[in-house]
């Protein structure tokens, strides 16, 4: 392969500076937030339920703490793919969450601010020169409230590159008997069984040592399927649900062949297919593996920003309703693939009293597939209640 070079001069203009945002056309509906569980695997009470959610302490349906991800148009990327990379591709690298109190509910009208942060170019065994930008999204309500802040990182590399690597001993998705599918359902409802056993119950600062093992979280296995029904569920690809502005992807440096009309707003209004990213566009890539290979990927994958929701869910599901992830910072070694589950552990590593009082609980987090391989990794703080004195 011969030396490559990548031009990232271009993203320098945008560094620091706000840039356009979509806004949502209507309130946040409580389908929406239903949805949102689904589409996450996530199936806690709390934010599907109505008499579960009416006795919580919310006393009404709550959407999850990863739910602000979903209010975006760019899947909290924006702000980290700005400026032409000429013949590019794009991967969601991770994620830097801080979770404040204001909770989202329906009938809230959720607001994006989007700032452009650095960028650094590296050498990497699977694209040569790749450049890593990072981007902030200021998530708010609609009396300005600040929700959660985002730090996303995107992985930018060369198009061909990208084609090159491809590991086509990789291409066809693993088979589960019905046996197989079987053990896995069990496993999957210890989890869920441990969030009926908490249910609206505290779970005490004071309870949880360091060296505890959160209960393993499975799901899966993924398919095109469950990746579309993801997919529906960030509330920009239903047709018509945000004022989309103009969003030239070309501008951006992707490949022509890839970029198509994804959330163009001119077009959406004559034909929307070619707008909503699972037909055409970058973003079909993960739906087909025709267009997954072109960047490197052996099939059909999963999207970064639901990786970085499953992260949140799952600490967040482990809090209880009267806890809260407050930080969490997220790195995506690979994504989940057609064919493959998912697994999520973690370990409680420290506790601590911030400065403001507030108890909170360090964990170590991992995400891997049936195979052992690395998915994610991420350390997140989180706030559980102390015993009343």
């Amino acid at each position: 392969m011969s030396e490559r070079t990548l031009d990232t001069s271009d993203i320098d203009q945008y560094l620091g500076k706000p840039v356009d945002s979509s806004p949502l056309r209507e309130p946040i509906a409580n389908n929406d937030i239903r949805r949102w569980a689904h589409a996450m695997h996530y199936p806690n009470l709390l934010h599907f339920d109505p008499a579960f959610s009416a006795a919580s302490r919310f006393g009404k349906l709550v959407a999850p703490q990863s739910f602000p991800i979903a209010a975006d148009d760019g899947h909290g990327a924006a702000p980290a793919c700005v400026g032409m990379i000429p013949d590019s591709h794009l991967l969601f690298g991770g994620d830097e969450w801080w979770f404040y109190e204001p909770r989202v509910f329906a009938g809230d009208i959720i607001s994006n601010e989007r700032i452009p942060f650095d960028y650094v170019v590296k050498q990497t065994s699977f694209a040569g020169p790749t450049c890593f930008q990072r981007g902030d999204n200021f998530y708010r309500n609609q009396n300005g409230e600040l929700v959660a802040k985002q730090r996303s990182t995107s992985i930018r590399y060369s198009a061909h590159a990208g084609g090159e690597n491809v590991n086509l001993d990789d291409a066809e998705e693993p088979v589960w008997s019905d046996e197989e599918i079987a053990a896995l359902e069990e496993r999957k409802f210890t989890w869920i069984q441990m969030l009926h056993d908490l249910g609206h119950k505290e779970r005490w600062w004071d309870d949880v040592k360091v060296g505890d093992q959160l209960p393993e979280r499975v799901f899966g296995p993924h398919s095109v399927a469950s990746f579309t029904t993801e997919w529906r569920a960030y509330i920009v690809n239903t047709w018509g649900t945000i004022d989309l502005r103009k969003n030239d992807l070309e501008a951006l440096g992707f490949t022509k062949e890839m970029a198509g009309y994804e959330n163009d707003p001119d077009m959406q209004l004559i034909n929307p297919e070619l707008t909503d990213g699972a037909y055409y566009g970058p973003s079909r890539g993960h739906l087909f593996p025709r267009w997954a290979r072109k960047i490197g990927m052996p099939r059909s994958y999963g999207y970064g920003a639901s990786m970085g929701a499953w992260v949140t869910d799952y600490l967040a599901g482990w809090a209880g309703e009267h806890g809260m992830v407050v930080h969490s910072i997220a790195n995506y070694r690979g994504p989940a693939l057609a064919g493959d589950i998912t697994i999520q552990t973690a370990e409680v590593v420290d506790k601590l009293v911030d400065e403001t009082g507030r108890h909170m609980v360090q964990v170590k987090h991992k995400m891997a597939n049936q195979k052992g391989v690395t998915m994610c990794t991420a350390t997140a703080e989180i706030q559980l209640p102390k015993k009343p004195v």
